[in-house]
This record gives structure tokens, sequence and C-alpha cells, in this order.
């Protein structure tokens, strides 16, 4: 009998069935297609030994006049300047107070009680004592003079830190009169909290009995950041706004960007900062006029040049545009092109035209979802992002991005937790990701990807908060939950995030293929495989052919065989098992492909099969 060529389209379709879908694939799992043909991702290293605190869902890499190579990292937490591989925090302060004899510590208990009346701070924020003296046992002035983070809030005049040691009946004093307490500005949360009332908010801020609130401490903390030349602009989302000045180095922490200015109208709150690289205008989206009350619409830029000058003149640029429709903006985003601006039903164009108007702003999309302000990735003049109910892009024109695997993404995803949709590029494979949690989890644990260049989408299982393309670096990086660790992506074949590494077990498991119509059964007896295992750095990498027998579309598989191929020399050429021997029957058959040891990669080329009929019943 003639052999048949066991050729399937590129990417997964899950929007059809098995046998819709019939010379595709339908499933898989940290798997990609390169030039058409299945392969795993690439592997990934953790990027340094020295961890963050809190989980990071933003980055900027940008590299300074003498070649520092930064990296913000800001976590619900903290927020760093990473260089070297080495995090530097420069968290700003919120207030630094002075106070007497402020320390109460219980013989035997770890618990230490600190007073300060009116003290601002909610539980997990972050205090720096300087200048106090030893109680008089185990709690020493080093133990005391030193970072804490705040365990319990007692009241609105006190808290409770943790010591490593317990204090034992000679911690009888308070620290003495001149303590210093520097406080870092409110923690924000780590799953998302919506609306006001009864238990919004974090535990034990306000007043016992009053609804909350949902301020900018009480959000999911995301960061919004950018570089103006050498420096760093940054901002809580619908919340204070900072500036980091290289020159001060790593060593100094950021500060608000009102302090920094005379200008009595500089914005100190936005929902998102960005510079606008063509002219250098500070822009600030959804932000307040200068009195401290945000509009989410608004839209103000400094003057050319100058991140500090806000209120406009005949002599400068500066200025401001409101959006008319649209409830508040979500995110703005910059293309070789323009600034596009996203509501979460709009779209709008922000276009530098010089003075005097300086910038000119048009609407150019409407009726569209927005899933949250990190789904979105974007290219030299591309942005593609996530909605409520389907994929979007933006090329010039807005339209929708026909998913032929939209059904498994949006019937298992938690909305509740849409804030942590996470999307990145990898130019080196034309991909898009999107990471996102599934329905019964709180972080992202899933993702999809798209092939712009391919016209392709497939997805797999993937634990990441936050993604950046190479850029100035080698390598992608990605931030991972689990261990707050950043780690390098496409570096090496296996999962780096274990010691020792694991390996990724890729796989890609095809639809139904029929004989025919399907009328007939088959009989297979023999699969001749077609793959190479280029790139593999173990000497006998292994890929496991498991083929799957249905007697119709309904059943489940009734024969399944695996047999495993394996790379016999490398030298003249590459070689292979040359043939798999199995006995199945029924009227379709499914091929499932899958690595599970460390250092194998493979593609898969056209497989042939000895099929033969084997009559109707």
């Amino acid at each position: 009998m003639p052999l048949t060529n066991l050729k399937f389209n590129p990417g997964i379709v899950r929007v059809a069935t098995s046998g819709a879908n019939e010379g595709g694939w339908h499933d898989g799992d940290k798997v990609r297609f390169r030039y058409g043909y299945p392969q795993p991702i690439g592997g990934w290293e953790q990027y340094s030994s020295d961890s963050y605190v809190g989980t990071c869902r933003s980055m900027k890499n940008w590299v300074t006049l003498d070649l520092s190579n930064y990296l913000g990292v800001g976590t619900h937490l903290k927020f760093y300047i990473e260089e070297g591989e080495v995090f530097n925090d420069i968290t700003p302060i919120r207030e630094t107070q002075a106070l007497s004899n402020p320390f109460t510590a219980t013989n035997g208990s770890t618990v230490l009680t600190i007073v300060d009346t009116g003290h601002g701070a909610a539980l997990g924020d972050y205090v720096t004592f300087s200048g106090a003296a030893t109680l008089g046992g185990t709690v020493t002035a080093a133990v005391l003079n030193a970072e804490h983070q705040i365990a319990t809030i007692v009241s609105s005049n006190s808290y409770t830190i943790t010591l490593a040691a317990a204090a034992n009946s000679s911690d009888s004093n308070n620290g003495g009169a001149s303590v210093s307490a520097v406080y870092q500005i409110n923690i924000g949360l780590d799953v998302s909290v919506t609306g006001n009332g009864w238990g919004a908010g974090p535990w034990g801020t306000g007043a016992w009995g009053a609804a909350a609130t949902i301020g900018s401490e009480a959000q999911l903390r995301i960061w919004e950041q950018d570089n103006f030349g050498e420096d760093l602009v940054f901002n809580i989302r619908n919340g204070s706004i900072f500036y980091w000045d290289k020159t001060n180095g790593v060593s100094n922490r950021a500060v608000t960007l009102d302090s920094l200015s005379t200008d009595s109208l500089v914005p100190t709150i936005a929902t998102q900062v960005l510079i606008s690289d063509r002219d250098r205008h500070l822009i600030c989206l959804g932000c307040d006029s200068g009195d401290g009350t945000q509009d989410p619409l608004l839209i103000r830029w400094s003057d050319q040049e100058d991140p500090f000058t806000w209120t406009s003149t005949a002599t400068n640029t500066a200025g401001d545009h409101r959006i008319g429709s649209g409830s508040a903006i979500v995110k703005g985003i910059e293309t070789n092109r323009e600034l596009v601006i996203f509501t979460e039903s709009t779209v709008f164009s922000l276009q530098y035209i010089g003075p005097p108007f300086t910038f000119g702003l048009n609407q150019i999309g409407s009726g569209i979802t927005v899933y949250g302000p990190n789904a979105f990735a974007v290219t030299s003049e591309t942005i593609f992002w996530m909605g409520k109910n389907k994929f979007y892009v933006y090329d010039g024109t807005v339209r929708e991005l026909p998913c032929p695997v939209i059904t498994k993404v949006f019937q298992d995803i938690n909305k509740d937790e849409s804030l942590k949709v996470t999307a990145g590029v990898n130019t080196e494979f034309n991909e898009i990701t999107w990471w996102y949690p599934t329905a019964l989890s709180e972080e992202n644990d899933v993702y999809v990807t798209y092939n712009y260049a391919d016209n392709i989408w497939y997805y797999g299982t993937m634990e990441r908060t936050f993604w950046i393309d190479r850029g100035n670096r080698f390598y992608p990086i990605a931030a991972s939950k689990t261990d707050n660790l950043l780690y390098n992506h496409e570096l090496g074949l296996d999962d780096g995030s274990t010691t020792p590494s694991t390996s990724l077990e890729a796989y890609i498991e095809s639809s139904d293929i029929d004989l025919g119509d399907g009328e007939q059964f088959m009989f297979i007896r023999r699969i001749l495989p077609d793959v190479k295992f280029t790139g593999s750095n173990v000497d006998s990498p292994a890929l496991i052919m498991t083929t799957k027998m249905k007697r119709n579309p309904g059943s489940g598989f009734t024969d399944t065989e695996a047999a495993t191929t394996t790379r016999t020399a490398t030298s003249p050429i590459e070689k292979h098992t040359e043939q798999l021997n199995v006995r199945l029957r029924g009227r379709s058959v499914a091929m499932r492909l899958q690595s599970t040891t460390l250092g194998t990669h493979w593609t898969l080329g056209v497989p042939k099969a000895d099929i033969r009929p084997d009559g109707k019943r």
C-alpha cells in the first residue's frame, strides 16, 4: 500500500470540533510554530540570584549616556531599579516622623509595639527606624535601626512589627527620645478589590464601621513608567506621580514630581504617565488639573523638554485636552506614528502638530472593549490587545482580530482578576502573548499566543506576571510570582525555575483524521517519523509519538499506542528511528507528539503512515 503523508496545518484551532478541524492541530502546550512546523518554545533561566519583594507587574528597560543599563521594576510592595543583577530600592518616602520612646516589648514575644500618633500606615507598609537605643536585652539598637514591615495595625496611633528573636525580661526601655521613623508610601494590593462599602480595601484602614472607598493604595498595584532621557518618571496607576533623577544614583529614592517644581499646576495624580519620544513632552493621562482631583478623561502635557513646567503660556507648549467620550482612560500606547489612547470603549489618536495647539486629538475607533491596562502589546506600528470577549488590532484601522482559540480563552478566564492580564512581544518569533488567570486561579497561569507573521494561534501553561522583549538586554525578561524572580527567556531548552532544571514537557496533538469521508475503518501498521532534533544538547533526544484511534466521532480513543523516536546519529547527517511498528484499527486517527526529557528540542515535519482500508464494520 502507498504511504499516507500526515501533514497538518499550522496553529491550533478550538472553535471547531476535532472532526471538523481535520488536517489541523487541536491541543498543545509550550509549543510554537516555526515556518509552519511545530517545535517546543525556548527555555528559561534565572536572571539573577538577587530577588525583590512583592509581585512584579511593571518593567521598563533603558540605557543612559554612560551606558548604564537600567530596569525599572514595580511590585505591589516596592519599586526598584535593577542594575548589574542587583535590585536597588528607590521606593518613595511618604513621611518622616520624630518619635520619643515609641517601642514597647513583651518578654518572650517577637511582637514589638510602636506608638506614633496619626502614623497613616497600612498593614504591610515598610518603615525604617534610626537613632533608636537598645531596649536593654535582645532588642538592640542594631535590631531596631533597620527596615521593618508592619505586621498589624493596632489603631491610628500604633502598630506592631515582628522581630527575628523574642524579647527578654531586660528589654524594658523604650528606644530613647530621638527616634526617626521613615515611612515608605503605602503598599498596594496583590489581588483585585472592587466596589465600595463594608469589606472594601485592606483590613484595618479607616474608622470602625465607616464605609470604605477604593483609593489607589487599596487597588491592585500597577505601576506605569517611562524614561525621560536618563531619568525615570513613574506613577501608581490612579495614584501619585514620582521622578527619579539618574544623577542622584541608584542609592537615592524617587520623589514626587511636584516636589521638584515651583509650578503650582504640576499634576499630582494620574492613570498613566508616558513620554512622547518624538517631541519630548511628559504626558499625563487621566490626571488632575493641579488641584489634586483626578479627572479620568483629562490629558495634560508639560512644556517641551521640561517635565516640571505645566502652566500653559504663550511662550511654552504646555497644554491639555479632555476626551469627550468614554468614562475613563485605560491606556496610552506610543507607536512610530502617534500616541494611541484607549478608554474602555473608544480609541483616540494624539499627534504632535506644533504650536500653538501642540497636540491634535482625533477619535479613530469606537465600540471596543479592553480587558485591562496591561493587556496591550505593540510592535513598531501595530497595537494588539485583549478585549472582554475578543481580540483587537490597530494598524491604522481598529478591527477585530479573528482568534480560532477564542472559546478556550474566554470560557476559562477569571474575570475578577482582569487587571492582571498582561501582554508581551517576542519579536524574534513574531509573537504576541497574553498571560491570564484561569477561572479557578487568582494569578496568571496560562497564556495564549498570536503569531502575527503567520496569522496563527497557540497556547499553553505558564505562570508569568509581566514580560518585556529583549530590547537592550540579550533575552526577553519575564517576572514570576512563585519565587519573586526574573527569568531570561528563549535561553536554553528547559525550565530553569527549579534546581536542577526540569523538562518543559511540550506537546502537540492533532485533530481527527478520517480515511476518505470516514465511511470505512482503517488499519495502521507502521509510522515513518519525520523529525529533526537539531538544537538538542543531549546525545539521544527523544520524541514520544502516540497514535490514537476512534471508532466514531463521539467515542473515546479505543486503541492507543505510544512509540518513541530517538536520534541515533548526527554525522554525516542527522538520523533517527526509521520506523515505528503499531497495530491500530478505527474510523479516525489522531497523533500526539510529546517530549519529556531534559535538553530536547525537536521540529516535526511530515510523518508518513501505512494506512489501509479495513472494511465498514
